[in-house]
Parts: structure tokens; sequence; C-alpha cells
């Protein structure tokens, strides 16, 4: 087995957003891992990378020079209580599966959100899908949810859980510092 290209981890800018959505549209349209239907257009994806940037983190992962995945967090819930938390989700070219790109992703991500001031990361899984859960849960993510029935899609009632991973003590009641000063 040749070693593993070396994995390159940034900040995303909106001209990522093809290289990102050319990941992220095959997710919605051949598995239920996406709960979406139909994948966005490209500016519709740019603009999420846009709405994402100036408050939390979205990372992108290069082997080669190219796009292999990417990872972002953003808004768990709206009210004020819950801003030290922050829903987390990667995807990975299914190329680049099992050879480190979402760990790096993953890792990279959650030490930026500690470092914004973030105590409570929620991550949302599609059930079943032992990779994922499997893959969450060897990065310290546990089990807090199952819902039954909550999405409709391929003609079939879906189930999501989430897995929360607590960044630990320490977070000051301080508001959690926007990705832009960072």
């Amino acid at each position: 087995m040749t070693p593993s290209a070396p994995i390159t981890i940034r900040t995303a800018t909106p001209d990522d957003a093809a290289a990102c959505l050319a990941i992220y549209a095959p997710y919605v349209r051949d598995t239920v891992i996406s709960f979406e239907y139909e994948p966005p257009t490209a500016d519709e994806f740019r603009a999420r990378v846009r709405a994402v940037l100036p408050h939390k983190p979205w990372l992108v992962a290069e082997v080669d020079g190219r796009t292999a995945g990417y990872a972002y967090a953003t808004t768990f819930r709206a009210r004020v209580a819950y801003q030290w938390t922050a829903e987390v989700a990667v995807y990975v070219d299914p190329a680049r599966h099992r050879r480190g790109v979402g760990r790096g992703l993953y890792s990279a991500l959650i030490d930026r959100l500690r470092a914004l001031g973030y105590r409570t990361l929620v991550a949302g899984i599609s059930l079943p899908n032992p990779q994922s859960v499997g893959f969450h849960e060897a990065l310290g993510f546990r089990r807090t949810a199952h819902f039954p029935a909550v999405g409709y899609k391929f003609g079939a009632w879906q189930d999501t859980g989430f897995w929360v991973l607590d960044l630990g003590p320490g977070c000051a009641p301080a508001p959690p510092r926007p990705h832009a000063d960072s």
C-alpha cells in the first residue's frame, strides 16, 4: 500500500462552493444522509458558504490540490441560551473515505470551535448509518437522541439521531467569538 498524500486543511472561501457542491450533490441525490431532495444550485451553495463564514468555520481539505472534503459549523438553535452550542457536519469525497480526511477536518473544526468559545457540538446523523456513527463516536461524540420517522425520502420514513461532543468546562460565559475574528 502506498502512503497517503498529505492533507491540507484551510478555511473555505465562496470560490470553494462548486467543489464542495460536487462532493455534496451525490449525498443528496443517492442517499438519505442529507434530507434535501434536490442538490442546491452553485449559487445557493455559495450563499451557504458566505452565510457561515462570518460566524463559524467552514473548512476544506485538499489532497493533491483537489478538494477531498469539507466540514462546517452552523447555529444549533436560535435562542440566546444555545449560543455556546454549534451543529457540525462533514462531507468527504467517497474516493477519499477512510484516509484521514474526515478525521482531519473534524479535528481542525473542533479545535477552532473550542478556541472560539464553544462548549458543545451537535451532529445529526440519518439512521441507520454505522459508518458515520462509528466515526463520530471514535472522535468522542456520544449518542443523545434518536428520533424515529422524522424525515421522508425515497418513499420511506427515515430516522435521525443526535450525537453530542462536550468540549469541556472552562468556557467563560462570554459569547463565542465570530469566526471572522479568528
